[in-house]
C-alpha cells in the first residue's frame, strides 16, 4: 500500500504526519510541487510481460505526458532480488542527489521508496503498483529499492543525459527510514 510519511529534516525518529490515503498523498505532494497520481493498472501486465508489452499497455498515459510535458523518450526498468548487482545498484541512489531534469516514474509492479528533502522537511513516499510520481529537476532526494528489490517501472525523459545523479554531499539520507 502506498504511503507518505513527513518528518522535520532534523528529527528522523518522530514523524510529523503519515497516511496511506491516495487522495491525501496526492494533495500533500502536489502542494510542494511533486506530481503524484494513481494510474489504472492493466491486470494482463505482470512480471512475465515483455518491455514492449508494458509500454503498449500504458501508451495512452505515456502519450498524455508526452503531449503535456514534452518527454522525448521512455523505457522500462526492472530489478529483482536475484540481480547480481542489486547491492551496488541500491547504494548508488541511497545518497541525497538531484538531477538536471525531472525524475518521472510509473510503478507497473513492486515498490520503491522516494525520499524528498524540501524546505526543512523530509517526505518518504512509498510508491507501489499503479503509482506515478514526478520529482522536478533540482529537488534533493534519494531512492531506496530495498535489500530484496522487486519493481518494474516506466521512466520518462526529456533528455536521458540530464538524469545523471548530482550528489549534494549531505549525509542526511543515512538518518531516515529505509525500505526493509
Amino acid at each position: 500500500m502506498s504511503s507518505l510519511t513527513i518528518f522535520e529534516d532534523s528529527c528522523p525518529d518522530v514523524p510529523l504526519f503519515s497516511t496511506h490515503l491516495q487522495e491525501i498523498i496526492r494533495e500533500k505532494l502536489n502542494a510542494i510541487g511533486i506530481q503524484f497520481e494513481q494510474w489504472p493498472t492493466d491486470s494482463a501486465i505482470g512480471v512475465d510481460s515483455s518491455f514492449d508489452e508494458i509500454l503498449a499497455a500504458y501508451d495512452g498515459e505515456i502519450q498524455k505526458l508526452v503531449k503535456t510535458h514534452g518527454y522525448q523518450s521512455w523505457d522500462v526498468v526492472a530489478l529483482n532480488s536475484s540481480h547480481p548487482d542489486k547491492v551496488a545498484l541500491r547504494e548508488k541512489f541511497l545518497s541525497e542527489h538531484t538531477h538536471g531534469e525531472d525524475e518521472v516514474r510509473f510503478f507497473v509492479s513492486g515498490q520503491g521508496l522516494f525520499t524528498l528533502h524540501i524546505a526543512n522537511k523530509v517526505y518518504n513516499v512509498l510508491c507501489e503498483r499503479g503509482d506515478f510520481i514526478s520529482v522536478p529537476a533540482k529537488v534533493p532526494h534519494w531512492f531506496d529499492m530495498g535489500p530484496m528489490p522487486h519493481f518494474i517501472a516506466i521512466r520518462l525523459f526529456n533528455n536521458p543525459e540530464g538524469w545523471v545523479a548530482q550528489y549534494t554531499g549531505s549525509d542526511i539520507a543515512a538518518s531516515f527510514p529505509r525500505l526493509d
